[in-house]
């Protein structure tokens, strides 16, 4: 570990490699440990919204005098972050509208500039066609945008940094779980997967916190979960395998206990036969990988909503509302309602989703307390208060075990309940 951790201790995890565990009891909600970032980057999309250097969020934030890119609440937050801006700032200029290095390619640099020596876990070398080919566009990136500033080191190394960067990067989220930015942690990156996770981690500014999710004893491993827990075994270490290079043995993957009501098939006085649902399993995972595709898409709004409605109706025949397909599509309708602000629809979508995800999440899970969160909210603008205030109340009693109860955004939460 980068440092002492009282309670904490490495180890080699059987069939994981290096791992955590831990040496003194932790109760539900008690902070392990906080770890700073390494180095971190601020998503481009939220530039003016939140400071460059802390991540905070505030109005009135002082704009960089040369690229007029970049934000700070102050001359001490900017100058904090100037060994990092440095690296883009006249780049920007100069390049404009052509400046587009993607995030993974902005924090590697930011690590480069650190220059020190291996702080990552290994990764498999084998990695697939389109990933190496995504990391050889990344690299030359790298040479585009960063060259004048940074001594590059070779290509190889440069290939195997990008793929340990892919693997150990950690997304940083508000309480709605929007993307912020993308950070690397060194200790938090110890943490081994498992889909029956001890703890979880949430972000304090740029800070990873690491707090128990269920209670612990000495020498339990510390496992987070990499990915999103909603989707059945196979789904799950598909997902594994695509990204990380492992499959999942815990005790869910080995028993999966909960697959059968994740893919819940509608009742029927006749039953479902077996290959119309497999073959409304294949449409359904198909088009997930398409709607994927097109998220990126400026202006399609109408369509992605047009795409969502359709599946549900199609899925709709065969599975449940329940069903983790059903809500997948349901979650992307009701994002493109808010986007397209109306409130209501959003909210009908969001009401339907509501009761299978506190079913079929883990306790604590944030995906359970962010729903609550922008369901309360869509109340609050349509000033039905308390089923806003009802809302928020349950979103607290995630976020208190997940975020701790000092947390910022449990502060501005309380003020916001209060004025209402």
């Amino acid at each position: 570990m980068t440092g002492s951790i009282g309670g904490l201790e490495r180890f080699d995890s059987p069939g994981k490699g290096r791992g955590l565990r831990v040496t003194r009891p932790f109760k539900v909600g008690e902070l392990l440990f906080s770890s700073p970032a390494y180095a971190c980057v601020l998503s481009v999309k939220e530039r003016g919204c939140y400071c460059e250097f802390c991540f905070t969020r505030k109005e009135s934030l002082a704009r960089c005098g040369k690229c007029k890119k970049a934000f700070y609440c102050n001359a001490k937050c900017q100058k904090g972050d100037w060994s990092f801006h440095k690296l883009e700032c006249s780049a920007m200029t100069a390049f404009r509208e052509n400046w587009c290095p993607s995030e993974i390619s902005r924090l590697v640099a930011r690590i480069l500039a650190k220059k020190v020596g291996q702080l990552l876990k290994e990764v498999a070398s084998d990695v697939d066609n389109e990933r190496r080919e995504m990391n050889e566009a990344e690299i030359a990136a790298l040479h585009r945008f960063y060259s004048k500033h940074l001594e590059l080191p070779d290509h190889k190394d440069l290939l195997t940094l990008f793929s340990q960067v892919a693997c150990n990067g950690f997304t940083i989220e508000d309480d709605e779980l929007s993307h912020l930015g993308t950070a690397i942690y060194p200790d938090v990156a110890l943490i081994n997967h498992s889909c029956l996770p001890s703890v979880i981690v949430t972000y304090n500014g740029t800070s990873a916190e690491v707090r128990a999710v269920q209670d612990m004893k000495p020498g339990d491993e510390v496992l987070i979960s990499y990915i999103d827990l909603l989707y059945p075994t196979d789904d799950r270490n598909n997902r594994l395998r695509e990204t990380y290079y492992f499959t999942c043995d815990c005790k869910e993957c080995k028993s999966k206990s909960k697959d059968n009501a994740k893919l819940k098939v509608r009742k029927q006085s006749d039953p479902i036969e077996q290959d119309v649902i497999s073959n409304m399993m294949r449409y359904a995972r198909k088009t997930v990988r398409e709607f994927r595709a097109l998220k990126g898409i400026k202006n399609i709004l109408h369509e992605l909503l047009e795409m969502c409605e359709q599946s549900l109706e199609e899925m709709g025949a065969v599975f449940d509302d329940s069903n983790v397909y059903m809500l997948h599509m349901m979650y992307q309708a009701m994002g493109i309602c808010i986007h397209m602000q109306d409130a209501d629809s959003a909210i009908r979508y969001g009401e339907k989703i509501l009761k299978p995800y506190s079913q079929l999440y883990p306790p604590y899970s944030l995906n359970v307390s962010s729903m609550y969160l922008k369901l309360g909210r869509l109340y609050m603008g349509l000033e039905r208060y308390s089923m806003g205030i009802s809302a928020f109340k349950k979103a607290m009693t995630i976020m208190e075990v997940a975020h701790g109860k000092d947390h910022l955004y449990l502060t501005e939460l309380r003020k916001d309940m209060v004025q209402k």
